[in-house]
């Protein structure tokens, strides 16, 4: 679905590969003027741009000169993806039509930062995408559109945030061809059903491996913080002299920190004595 006689100028505020998509959809369709992201340029996001001479933008934070060069560029309208950084109310009030942001959860449910981490965490078995209009508030504004999305058993957070952003992208050609003709009235959302989501640091992933609770939910987490931070752990056996980091992967594998995904059969032919911490897991 490509919009009729329409090519005026878009900004694209996004990182990480996920995004690529939306990136693709956007150059079709519009005047792409601009890519902001916070990606420096060996990441996937500027490499896209480069190869497909397209002008970007690296920033860390906002600033009174980055509002200044938005402005000159007079984009009635940008849209946004997993860009991880606040928008101002000076960049939300430089376009007319506003900012348009693709949000991989059933909105308001899930709002902030990992969306799909803590659905998988959940154990959910649906999620889906959201594109609403973005306001002062994080994840706050009114809906374009949305679409469902069954999540696999085997759903990682990388493979679902991909499947989420591919769905996105074309949601959004559909969503912005009405939404720029005013043939698209924009759904409330129901702020009292809002759940909320946090950033993820290292110590997230971490496995308490004398926690019942912890192993019983293991594989969830796998799945969940699976690529970063992970599902890791530390574990003290006899034929080494300090605790050995270990990190537990998708499809039943192990690694030990410096060394390759391994079996538990190889790692256990490696650390035998490790059978008796590891328990169930390995069983």
């Amino acid at each position: 679905m490509k919009i009729e006689n329409l090519k005026l100028k878009i900004i694209f505020f996004g990182s990480s590969n996920y995004v690529i998509p939306i990136i693709e959809v956007l150059k079709k369709n519009f005047e792409l003027a601009l890519v902001v992201t916070t990606e420096k340029s060996q990441g996937a996001v500027p490499s896209y741009c480069q190869e497909n001479k397209i002008s970007y933008l690296f920033l860390q934070q906002f600033n009174n000169l980055t509002i200044q060069q938005l402005q000159v560029i007079k984009a009635p309208i940008a849209v946004l993806a997993d860009f991880g950084l606040i928008i101002p109310e000076g960049i939300l009030n430089a376009f007319p039509k506003g900012i348009i942001n693709l949000h991989p959860s059933l909105l308001p449910k899930y709002r902030g930062p990992t969306p799909v981490q803590s659905a998988i965490l959940e154990g959910e078995k649906t999620t889906g995408i959201s594109i609403i209009k973005l306001d002062k508030e994080i994840d706050h504004g009114p809906i374009l559109g949305q679409e469902k999305e069954e999540i696999l058993d085997t759903d990682t957070a990388e493979s679902l945030y991909k499947r989420l952003f591919e769905k996105g992208a074309n949601l959004l050609l559909k969503a912005l061809n009405s939404y720029l003709k005013d043939n698209l009235k924009l759904t409330t959302q129901k702020h009292e059903n809002a759940t909320f989501t946090k950033p993820l640091t290292r110590q997230d992933g971490f496995v308490n491996l004398s926690s019942p609770l912890e192993i019983r939910n293991l594989k969830l987490k796998i799945r969940a913080y699976f690529p970063w931070p992970s599902a890791w752990s530390k574990l003290v056996v006899r034929s080494q002299k300090s605790a050995v980091r270990i990190k537990f992967l998708p499809g039943n594998l192990i690694q030990v920190e410096g060394k390759k995904p391994m079996t538990y059969k190889d790692f256990l032919n490696g650390y035998p004595e490790a059978k008796e911490i590891l328990g169930e897991i390995i069983s």
